[in-house]
């Protein structure tokens, strides 16, 4: 296999719960969804897709390419399988890699075990063919290599991204429970907006959906704020490929390194970038501390100059008169907020949004849905959202002039309305339900054939207790970043305001 030629196919990891609006990035940007599950979704594609792919994707984690799948039963029979994979294709012989694994075999007892078995089988591979071995850490500073082991089901996978897409590296000062930047980038995405028209943010937190919703404005491409991607580190990312264009300034006839076409796409997206004409975004907080951390998180972003960032209650928001959209990501109790103070938080948030918002699209995304009643407004559309391991809901209101009256819910109503009418264009009950009963198992991704090869992937450190699942056929993928961590406390596992 040629890693830079050939057409492979690309699987794209995403948090639960984001692969629709995964899927409907890869179909504006002109990709064919071969495979979707709950955390992937497949395309296929070659060099430049895997760049496109790392630099423009919104709400992803990381862009994969699968090696390898095949039966394997213990340790002994995973250094035996990994050895197998030419690895002298893809790395570099005193270049660095990165093993990441998730493990859910009962002959582990220790799941660190398969990532440095899986180390060793890469370099006394690439010993065995250079005379010396790459360095291997846990830093996301070379290559990257991914392995998914459940049972005897052993999948090796090409990282090309390394360190998750979902961390653009603005966010220096994270709030209460802040909100990961894929999920609100899908939010904002999710919520009508057009980029075009004011888009107002009160309980802002740490700023993250009102930085994405800047981001979104200006097209600035999410990946622009990575220096290192693993593709970088493999072999023959310096080397020109006959053919191959970068740029007006490289000649077709003399061919392109695929660095110098990575440099020429980013310089391509840096160019469409946009600097006037931009919509009024508007972020506030209670808190005088938020607002100076999402102030902050929005000048390492790059984009605090199209931002206004007041300290207010959130009923005192400034609402422009053009019409856009309003996001709010209250409290609902998981480990924020006072239980019996939330009830009439929520019903000012409806009082704010029928007596402020007449004209925009309202959005309240929430944990609770009990809660979510207390707004007292009929939702015209409900999107499914995981926060960590949270099932939220982003509950979208037309609040439109004659509307209003048709949408306020009458107290005599059951409390569960909003969760059984069935009013999203995203979603119906049923699949719901069917997501319910999935929610333990992976999803399912393209089969690839017995011990083809093709590129790799990376490895949880701490030892996981392997928890019980349902058992799904095909190859699957679990995304690292889904898994608990302690040490990384940017990436939120509860509910509350961002």
């Amino acid at each position: 296999m040629d890693f830079w030629k050939d057409t492979h196919p690309i699987v794209i990891s995403c948090a639960k719960g984001l692969a629709p609006q995964t899927a409907k990035h890869l179909e504006r940007m002109g990709y064919t969804i071969t495979n979707r599950g709950d955390t992937t979704v497949t395309v296929n594609g070659g060099l430049r897709d895997i760049m496109q792919l790392n630099l423009r994707l919104r709400t992803a984690h990381r862009v994969l390419v699968p090696l390898m799948r095949t039966r394997c039963c213990n340790l002994d029979y995973l250094y035996n399988d990994i050895y197998e994979v030419p690895w002298d294709q893809f790395l570099e012989p005193e270049g660095y890699f990165t093993v990441n694994s998730i493990v859910y075999n009962d002959s582990v007892r220790d799941t660190r075990m398969p990532g440095l078995k899986a180390k060793d089988a890469i370099a006394d591979r690439m010993r065995s063919a250079f005379g010396l071995r790459p360095d291997s850490g846990r830093e996301f500073i070379g290559a990257s290599i991914f392995i998914y082991w459940e049972d005897d089901n052993l999948e090796v996978y090409l990282d090309t991204t390394g360190e998750a897409l979902s961390r653009r590296g603005y966010r220096k000062l994270p709030w209460k429970a802040p909100m990961q930047e894929t999920l609100a980038a899908a939010c904002v995405l999710e919520s009508g907006w057009d980029g075009n028209s004011p888009f107002i943010a009160p309980m802002c937190g740490s700023g993250t959906p009102a930085i994405e919703a800047a981001l979104i404005a200006i097209n600035r491409a999410a990946g622009s704020f990575k220096s290192h991607f693993g593709f970088m580190s493999l072999n023959g990312y310096r080397q020109i490929i006959p053919g191959e264009k970068a740029g007006v300034s490289v000649r077709k006839r003399f061919g392109a390194s695929p660095e110098q076409i990575w440099k020429s796409m980013v310089a391509e997206a840096k160019a469409q970038e946009k600097t006037e004409g931009l919509p009024p975004i508007i972020a506030s907080d209670l808190s005088d501390e938020a607002v100076e951390i999402a102030r902050m998180n929005a000048i390492a972003a790059g984009v605090s100059q199209y931002i206004t960032f007041v300290q207010c209650d959130f009923a005192a928001t400034k609402v422009p008169e053009q019409k856009g959209v309003v996001f709010m990501n209250p409290e609902y109790g998981e480990r924020l907020g006072d239980g019996d103070e939330l009830p009439a938080l929520y019903a000012r948030i409806g009082d704010f949004l029928k007596q402020r918002c007449v004209g925009y699209t309202g959005c309240v995304f929430t944990g609770s849905m009990e809660l979510s009643r207390m707004v007292g407004l009929r939702s015209s559309r409900r999107v499914p959202f995981y926060n960590g391991p949270i099932d939220c809901r982003l509950l979208v209101y037309d609040l439109f002039e004659g509307a209003l009256e048709d949408m306020v819910m009458e107290e005599t109503e059951p409390a569960t309305e909003d969760l059984d009418v069935a009013k999203s264009d995203t979603t119906s009950d049923k699949q719901e339900n069917e997501e319910d009963e999935n929610s333990s198992a992976s999803p399912e991704v393209e089969k690839i054939e017995e011990t083809a090869v093709v590129p790799d992937v990376e490895k949880t450190e701490e030892p996981v207790a392997a928890p019980k699942k349902k058992k799904t056929s095909g190859m699957v993928y679990i995304d690292p970043e889904l898994q608990d961590d302690e040490d990384e406390p940017e990436i939120e596992k509860d509910g509350g305001a961002d």
